[in-house]
C-alpha cells in the first residue's frame, strides 16, 4: 500500500482513533469504582458538615455510620414516607420534575449530646451551573442548626463564596416559619440583612445571580419539605 496515499492516511487515522478511544474507555471503566466511592464520601462529608461535624475522606464513612447510619428515608410532597433509599435519590433528575412529584431525602442525625437534627437536601441553579446543599434543622422542624452549600462553576471570589464557612455560618439559628406558622424560607438579601432578621442572611457581595439562585433553591425545596416539617411540629405537641 502506498504510504503516501490518501487511503493509507485514512486507515491509519481510523486505527489510531479506535486505539485511543478503546484505551480511554478502559481507563474510565477502571476508575469508575473509585469515582463512585469518592462521590459517596464527598456526599457524606457534606451531610456531616451540615450538622457542624468536620470529617475527612479517611473518617467520613465511620462518622456517618455513627451519627446517621440507617436513619434516612424519602418523603413526598405530602410529607409521607415513600419507598426507596434516600442516599440514592438523584436531585439533578428530581429538579426537572414539578415540586409535587419530586422525591425528598431526609437524614436523621443523632449527635453525641443526644440531640436529633433533620438534614434536608437541596439542588438549584447558579450563574454558571448547578448549586447544591444540605441544611440541618433542630427537632422543632423550623430552626436551622447548620448548612453547607456547593457549586460546580461559580465565579471565584464572587458567587463561589457560598461555599465558604463564613457565609454558611449565617444560617445557624434562622427560622423558616414565621410566628403564624407560615413558611417563609430564608431570604438572601443583597446589601445585607437586618441584624435582627430571623429569616434572612447577607447575600454574597458581587454574586447577585448566585445569591438569587441560592434563595430560589431554598424556597423551592423548603416548600417541597413543608408538609413533612409541619408533621414534625404536630407530632412534638401530641
Amino acid at each position: 500500500m502506498d504510504k503516501q496515499g490518501n487511503l493509507y492516511t485514512f486507515i491509519y487515522a481510523a486505527v489510531m482513533v479506535i486505539i485511543v478511544a478503546s484505551t480511554l474507555a478502559l481507563v474510565s471503566q477502571g476508575l469508575k469504582p473509585r469515582q463512585v466511592r469518592n462521590e459517596m464520601v464527598a456526599k457524606k462529608t457534606d451531610i456531616l458538615q451540615s450538622v457542624n461535624i468536620a470529617s475527612t475522606s479517611k473518617d467520613a464513612e465511620a462518622k456517618y455510620e455513627e451519627i446517621i447510619g440507617e436513619a434516612s428515608y424519602i418523603v413526598n410532597f405530602q410529607g409521607e414516607k415513600v419507598d426507596g433509599v434516600a442516599f440514592d435519590v438523584d436531585l439533578a433528575k428530581e429538579v426537572r420534575k414539578p415540586l409535587e412529584e419530586r422525591l425528598y431525602p431526609v437524614y436523621e442525625a443523632r449527635l453525641e449530646s443526644g440531640e436529633l437534627k433533620y438534614v434536608l437536601q437541596f439542588r438549584g441553579n447558579g450563574l454558571w451551573g448547578p448549586l447544591w446543599g444540605y441544611v440541618s434543622l433542630n427537632d422543632d422542624g423550623e430552626t436551622i442548626y447548620g448548612a453547607t452549600f456547593g457549586h460546580k462553576s461559580e465565579t471565584p471570589g464572587l458567587g463561589a463564596e457560598i461555599a465558604n464557612d463564613g457565609f454558611q455560618a449565617q444560617f445557624k439559628g434562622k427560622e423558616i416559619f414565621n410566628s403564624n406558622g407560615e413558611l417563609v424560607s430564608v431570604a438572601v438579601v443583597k446589601g445585607g440583612a437586618p441584624d435582627d432578621a430571623k429569616s434572612a442572611v447577607d447575600a454574597v457581595s458581587g454574586g447577585t445571580i448566585t445569591s438569587e439562585g441560592l434563595q430560589n433553591m431554598l424556597s423551592s425545596f423548603f416548600e417541597g419539605y413543608e408538609q413533612f416539617l409541619k408533621k414534625i411540629e404536630r407530632e412534638r405537641h401530641e
